[in-house]
């Protein structure tokens, strides 16, 4: 029998590592914030991130996406969408090691750091069940300004138990949650909502309306906005009245998603559908801010998740595969790139677990304006930077099986989630504008990092003659909020990281030495020192 061709000079899988503790950037992070007990906490679900098995997950849950089932065989509604078992095995494990809702009552005073830590680890499996893991994470604080929905409702939302199905919420040893904001005639302006809650007199309000966007719409209870005379505000809906009673929650249609692909995207109408007052009438923009401070981290978290599993996948290949009689690993325009994909890693992991430190610590002036800016500049960077690890691998890592494709497509979700850039940008003024404690707080942390290289101390000068010239501010936020990103991410890496990973930074995003691509890292950087730092798995 002829052979037509031997298979050569192909990438094994890269599994069988540990994202978590061998990612020498996040694990340095974990022990520096939270000890080295934390990290330990973290290996087995750091084994399975790494595992065959769980990578099979992520791929099964997004080749199988959500179904739809609006009514049953007889004509009722149900309401109800069906997802692959895989999607339930991936909740299952982040519920289940703590990054959900369980960090709210942990006694540990790094909680939300461990949970950082692994939620940047467990998301390079597979990123679209993180919506509802990141949605129940963050309804924690936001529900606890109404102490009776908080007592009926966070237990469920602070188990490390997983259970799905529509049902008496008391009867549940876990709960997951969402949110409806947008409709679709205002979208990030939710000022313009249109959905109307009406007083019943038993304490509950009726909701008619329509939202355009709600995640994950099997979750047990979702915070949403509407207007009452009063102005907006904000409501616990619930699936499942207690009691057992459904309440109306029709789902018009699932979204036909970029990424995203295995979690399930709706829009729902409310016909009196019940709701609960969360804050004050008419504050409810006020309610959600602690909701949305909490998913600003995990949108940061999120994308530095994205970016480091398509790095990993970069230098794997490079390391595997040979072009033009040697390694691609070793040729110095391919370590030029895969250093200045290791750099905006680096840059962004530190930034995001730096935020869930000021988490721990209650820093909510810092948390205020860093939080923005990270989310603006860090959710920004990735959807290049993906783009160029994704080039790395050439035409394989076009095709699906690279899972590079998935990757891609999931890179642009953050930066839109909550609001997009130029919201973001916005908000980023205000906080400047209306919060001077935050740019106090703000101005401590760059202070840290004074001195340490010259470029630094110009970028933050630069930064303060931006803020020092009020004319136009709108038209300049996003140049003020990605300058005062980098200088964070400069700082954090002048303090934490090798010198020629700050060096290279600093030279790069801070002195201009720099393309408009990736791979353009002036001569003399490190370049393979970088490179041996960002690997993981087998060489």
């Amino acid at each position: 029998m002829s052979v037509t061709h031997e298979v050569t000079n192909q990438v094994p899988p890269l599994t069988g590592h540990d994202p978590i503790a061998g990612d020498a950037v996040l694990a340095a992070a974990c022990r520096r914030y939270a000890g080295e007990e934390t990290l330990t906490s973290l290996a087995e679900l750091g084994r399975l991130a790494g595992s065959e098995r769980a990578q099979e997950w992520g791929r099964l849950a997004n080749e199988n996406a959500p179904r739809l089932r609006t009514h049953d065989r007889y004509g009722h509604r149900v309401d109800e969408v069906e997802f692959h078992p895989a999607w339930h095995e991936l909740m299952a494990a982040a519920v289940g090691s703590g990054l959900a809702g369980a960090p709210w009552v942990d006694p540990s005073p790094h909680a939300h750091v461990r949970r950082a830590v692994g939620y940047v680890g467990w998301m390079q499996t597979e990123a679209g069940h993180g919506c509802p893991v990141t949605m129940t994470y963050a309804a924690v604080p936001a529900l606890r300004q109404a102490p009776e929905l908080a007592a009926a409702y966070e237990p469920g939302l602070t188990s490390r138990r997983y259970e799905f199905g529509l049902a008496d919420p008391a009867l549940k040893a876990g709960l997951v949650a969402g949110m409806g904001m947008t409709e679709k005639q205002g979208g990030s302006d939710v000022r313009a909502n249109t959905t109307r809650a009406v007083p019943r007199g038993d304490g509950c309000h009726a909701l008619t309306g329509h939202k355009w966007f709600t995640s994950a719409p099997m979750s047990d209870l979702f915070l949403v906005l509407a207007q009452l005379d009063e102005g907006l505000s904000c409501f616990l809906v619930p699936r499942v009245l207690p009691g057992g009673e459904r309440n109306v929650f029709r789902l018009q249609r699932l979204k036909d998603n970029l990424g995203d692909r295995s979690n399930a995207s709706s829009e729902v109408e409310f016909d009196g559908t019940t709701g609960f007052l969360v804050g004050e009438p008419g504050r409810g923009v006020p309610a959600i801010l602690g909701m949305v401070s909490t998913t600003r981290l995990d949108c940061v978290l999120g994308s530095a998740a994205t970016l480091r599993a398509a790095l990993s996948q970069a230098v794997h290949h490079a390391r595997h595969r040979s072009a033009f009689g040697a390694r691609l690993v070793d040729q110095p325009l391919m370590r030029n790139v895969l250093a200045d994909l290791a750099v905006e890693s680096e840059a962004a992991t530190l930034l995001g677990i730096r935020l869930a430190a000021a988490q721990d610590a209650g820093e909510t002036d810092f948390l205020r304006l860093a939080g923005a800016v990270a989310k603006f500049w860090v959710c920004k960077r990735t959807p290049a930077a993906v783009a160029e690890a994704l080039e790395v691998l050439g035409g394989n890592g076009y095709v699906e099986e690279s899972g590079l494709p998935r990757l891609y497509r999931q890179a642009p979700v953050n930066s839109i989630w909550e609001g997009s850039g130029n919201v973001i940008a916005l908000d980023v003024l205000r906080a400047l504008g209306s919060r001077s404690a935050a740019l106090a707080a703000v101005r401590a942390e760059l202070a840290a990092a004074g001195g340490a290289d010259p470029r630094f101390d110009t970028a933050v000068r630069r930064l303060q003659a931006e803020l020092d010239e009020p004319d136009q501010l709108p038209l300049r936020a996003r140049r003020i909020a990605g300058l005062l990103a980098t200088c964070l991410q400069a700082g954090l890496l002048l303090q934490h990281a090798p010198a020629g990973v700050a060096e290279a930074f600093c030279a790069s995003r801070l002195g201009g030495d720099w393309g408009g691509v990736l791979g353009t890292l002036p001569a003399g950087t490190p370049v393979g020192e970088i490179v041996d730092r960002a690997a993981v798995g087998p060489a």
